[in-house]
């Protein structure tokens, strides 16, 4: 299994979009720009193919094209690879093309639309783990999208999971976060899944975060995140403040529609998601723009 010492560094990974021309097909410059935008603002570990980059929505070849070039563009950023699906035939599958691939870990949901039990969500972590031993797993628990939460005790029992290394939660519950927090073992990691809730999430004992809001500003979410973790209150919250008005436009419509706009206002990629997902509405983008004015850190850096 790959070192864990180095898999997530100081904590910063970004769930990057994946951009699309204006025909549909996927925009491979606007992605190597994008990386390398990411890059260049201290990311430590990149994740492809997550419900930010609509992994649902693109065909294996495709799927295969996006983790190749984030691959080729991360610099010394690891790759953690979203291979989660509604069946664990399928997640398997994925999660041996993303080990073969180079992925340095594998982001993996709770099974979507299936709505297993908790039983069933460790029989299926185990049985990935099983079928892909040498590839850490990050648990994604997100019940917004996949209709399960995957509980407390039901965590407790994956991190027994040898290669089950890390937790993106994203659950919104803070006192469910405060427990897992309290209850982790030594050596498995805790990261963010929102944005919003990155202060208190390091407060309880959390690592790390997985940024949306990344893509567009990553360097002051690392400072937010690196103020958190040292414990610089005062710094963390007046870095908050400044990027409240932005995390708040990112919610005003789901994921990733509103980050997908923000790149489009930074000049980066277009800002077409494709169907059933549409493109932000006018008001959305009038709100981003006004936020992203407001945080003074979208210059293009490639």
């Amino acid at each position: 299994m790959n070192d864990l010492s180095n898999l997530f560094g100081s904590g910063f990974g970004v769930a990057l979009a994946t951009p699309f021309l204006p025909e549909g097909q996927i925009d491979e410059e606007g992605l190597v720009r994008l990386v390398q935008h990411v890059v260049h603002g201290g990311v430590d570990f990149l994740v492809a193919l997550g419900s930010t980059g609509e992994a649902a929505m693109l065909d294996e070849s495709e799927r295969q094209r996006v983790v190749a070039i984030v691959s080729e563009h991360r610099g010394d950023a690891k790759l953690i690879v979203g291979t989660g699906t509604s069946a664990t035939k399928s997640t398997c599958t994925w999660t041996r093309v993303a080990a073969d691939s180079g992925a340095d870990g594998a982001l993996i949901t709770v099974p979507p639309y299936t709505k297993p039990t908790q039983a069933g969500i460790v029989a299926h972590f185990a049985a990935i783990a099983d079928a892909v031993p040498e590839l850490p797993l990050i648990a994604y628990n997100v019940p917004s999208r996949t209709g399960v939460n995957l509980t407390p005790e039901t965590m407790t029992k994956l991190w027994q999971v040898p290669t089950v290394v890390a937790l993106k939660e994203s659950s919104g519950d803070l006192n469910q976060i405060l427990r897992i927090a309290a209850e982790i073992p030594e050596g498995r990691t805790l990261l963010a899944g929102d944005d919003a809730l990155v202060l208190p999430t390091i407060a309880v004992g959390g690592h790390g975060l997985v940024s949306v809001a990344g893509n567009v500003v990553p360097k002051a979410m690392r400072e937010l995140l690196i103020a958190a973790r040292n414990d610089d209150l005062a710094s963390a919250q007046a870095k908050f403040a400044t990027l409240l008005p932005l995390l708040n436009a990112l919610n005003l419509e789901p994921n990733p529609i509103p980050i997908k706009a923000a790149l489009a206002l930074a000049g980066m990629t277009y800002s077409a998601p494709r169907l059933p997902l549409l493109p932000a509405t006018d008001e959305t983008r009038a709100i981003l723009k006004m936020a992203l004015q407001q945080t003074r850190s979208i210059t293009i850096h490639v």
